[in-house]
């Protein structure tokens, strides 16, 4: 039996080759293998240089306007479980009082 990755999408252990594509059954997400070796090379940091990781803590470090409203993100605002992502704005999170958000990794600090 080889060893084959998780699902990206629901971590099912019994994905399946299918050509050149990985097949998981349960969600019926396809991916490739150079996809996963993209994903892992993928490093995303703080203004400071720390490596950051889905569900970390960061505080902005710069108060930021905010698209479509007349308030401002305030520098010193806690932003927990934030989720990172590909992009422009690499973070999406929810801060309290904003709703739903997303941030550039260069205007963070990890705590």
């Amino acid at each position: 039996m080889s060893n084959l990755p998780n699902c990206p999408k629901c971590n099912s252990e019994y994905t399946y080759e299918d050509g050149s594509l990985l097949i998981c059954p349960e969600c019926g997400h396809e991916w490739s293998l150079e996809a996963v070796a993209e994903e892992e090379e993928r490093v995303i940091k703080d203004a400071n240089g720390n490596v950051l990781s889905d569900g970390d803590t960061v505080t902005v470090i710069k108060d930021l306007k905010v698209k479509g409203s007349s308030s401002t993100l305030k520098q010193g605002t806690k932003v927990k479980n934030i989720r990172l992502v590909d992009g422009d704005h690499n973070i999406d999170c929810k801060i309290d009082g904003f709703g739903a958000m997303s941030l550039k990794s260069e205007y963070v600090k990890k705590l």
